[in-house]
């Protein structure tokens, strides 16, 4: 039985802050498979998010900033993309409140668009744009649509982002209590989708919930160079109405996805 996948980002995430607020994520970290990953520089957001979607290197995408100028993203087919094109009975979903992740007009996207699947509802995209609005408000707008779709659609791969801290990072630092609150109130929309997968899961029906971050944040705030604070992520994956996965320890990002993609094989 294929297993479904659920990958959740969350961005400029320092895990060993969260797991001093993060509830769910430390008790997934205990439960499921865990290990650390170091993010290649620069460790800005559009090459490590399409290092990681993609299952590339940044010589073979092309995105070396958050200016996405000359990728080659249209020759290297994201997770969703080739999870549908290994079997084109997959159901796909994404929402993101980062425009170049998922929007179609603008710097990306790197999830892409599928045009005729989307007309046939097999893939499911959410777009907003929390560089407008702000992402505590996006935030919560994208977690109430992700457990929408895995409660009603039970899509068979899906991507789910969530930017707030990486935000609050920007603006507040990276060990006060604006960071801090951000983790929590992303772990309490993680913990709301971990729910809706339980419902649902059974051997007959098997899913696999995987939480990654692109790049961590130094302590006053801010990424994009070569400290192990800013390379510093990591892989927990955990299994419902299934095991957990059995990877290697010895991960690095553009490894994720082809080992996604062998869980559907």
């Amino acid at each position: 039985m294929k297993s479904k996948i659920l990958l959740i980002g969350i961005d400029g995430l320092n895990l060993h802050t969260a797991l001093e607020v993060s509830p769910t994520l430390a008790k997934a970290k205990a439960e499921g498979f865990f290990t650390t990953i170091t993010i290649d520089p620069p460790t800005w957001s559009g090459p490590s998010w399409s290092t990681i979607l993609t299952g590339t290197t940044i010589d073979r995408h092309g995105v070396g900033d958050n200016s996405f100028t000359g990728h080659r993203l249209l020759h290297n087919p994201d997770l969703l993309s080739r999870a549908y094109y290994q079997d084109q009975s997959t159901t796909t979903f994404a929402a993101a409140g980062w425009p170049p992740l998922v929007d179609p007009v603008g710097h990306g996207p790197v999830i892409h668009e599928r045009r005729e699947q989307a007309k046939g509802l097999r893939h499911r995209v959410l777009v907003r744009d929390g560089e407008t609005y702000g992402y505590t408000v996006v935030d919560a707008e994208i977690a109430a649509a992700a457990i929408y779709a895995v409660k009603n659609h039970a899509p068979d791969v899906s991507f789910v982002y969530f930017c707030g801290v990486d935000e609050a990072g920007h603006a507040c630092g990276a060990v006060g209590d604006e960071y801090k609150g951000a983790i929590a109130r992303i772990d309490t929309y993680v913990q709301n989708l971990l729910e809706e997968v339980q419902a649902r899961a059974c051997a007959e029906e098997p899913w696999l919930v995987v939480i990654t971050t692109d790049h961590g944040h130094i302590d006053e705030g801010g990424h994009g160079g070569d400290t192990p604070q800013e390379r510093a992520s990591f892989v927990i994956a955990q299994g419902f109405g299934r095991p957990n996965p059995s990877w290697t320890d010895e991960l690095q990002a553009h490894d994720l996805t082809p080992l996604l993609l062998a869980e559907r094989a």
